[in-house]
């Protein structure tokens, strides 16, 4: 298991922010340091199936002194965040969507700091988790 630096970052009036520097644009956030640190552990694991996905490569993890090197960083908190992906096998899936939808898709993607296949990934498991709560009560989805 594989853990990576990831920088808190809290301004008055904001949620606590959450970036990982060896992994350049991917961000998420917490209302509380809880949350924060679980919104970290599924952004990092989401982000690093969506690279296993696609065929890139993950980066070596960057030691904290590689890290606090560059000035930006050092505004945040350095907390360690644990890939719990590792062994998972990535498969390759052919789907077929609107032309609009999937250029919705890759838009929020990209602005949010996921993968196309990371975007996905997390959408579903959001609704699967979502229909799954609230007395095991199923809830249909529009689309």
């Amino acid at each position: 298991m594989r853990n990576y630096i990831a920088l808190i970052h809290k301004d008055a009036d904001s949620d606590f922010g959450v970036s990982f520097p060896d992994f350049p644009g991917v961000v998420t956030a917490g209302r509380d340091l809880d949350e924060a640190r679980r919104m970290a552990e599924e952004a990092l694991a989401l982000h690093v199936e969506g690279l296993l996905e696609d065929g890139d490569a993950i980066p070596e993890p960057a030691s904290l002194d590689a890290v606090m090197e560059n000035q930006d960083n050092r505004d945040g908190v350095a907390i360690l965040v644990s890939l719990k992906t590792e062994g998972k096998k990535a498969v390759r899936i052919n789907i077929t969507l609107p032309e609009d939808m999937l250029a919705s898709i890759d838009a929020f993607a990209e602005a949010n700091g996921f993968t196309r296949s990371g975007f996905l990934a997390r959408a579903a498991k959001h609704e699967m988790e979502s229909a799954h709560s609230g007395n095991g009560r199923k809830r249909a989805l529009a689309v």
